[in-house]
């Protein structure tokens, strides 16, 4: 087991209806290109089930990390338009991770 200190934030989204979604999807991956660059960050991974509502999964090695992201300008002015412009619900959790497990398949020798 790994002395886990990884920070993961639960991004849940609804778009609004008449939300112009051109505009949307650039500001998200301005954000998604932006957050890549960020010191400290893991990987985020997205999700979007049949209703309409879209789940983001970040992953940041500490809170120090998830903080700098938090308090970035550009990704504050995007907070803004997506309270004001896109989204008519949304739902944020932040969560530290208590145990860290892996499992993964054995590869077969290579044959020489």
């Amino acid at each position: 087991m790994k002395d886990p200190k990884e920070v993961l934030v639960i991004f849940k989204l609804h778009l609004r209806e008449g939300a112009d979604r051109e505009a949307y999807a650039a500001t998200s991956r301005r954000m998604h290109e932006l957050v890549e660059t960020s010191p400290g960050f893991l990987s985020l991974k997205e999700y979007t089930s049949e209703d309409g509502e879209s789940l983001d999964i970040a992953r940041f090695v500490d809170e120090t990390s998830l903080e700098a992201w938090r308090k970035d300008p550009e990704h504050l002015e995007a907070q803004r338009r997506g309270r004001e412009e896109f989204y008519d619900r949304f739902n944020i959790q932040v969560l530290k991770v208590l145990r860290d497990y892996e499992y993964e398949t054995p590869r077969p020798a290579a044959k020489t």
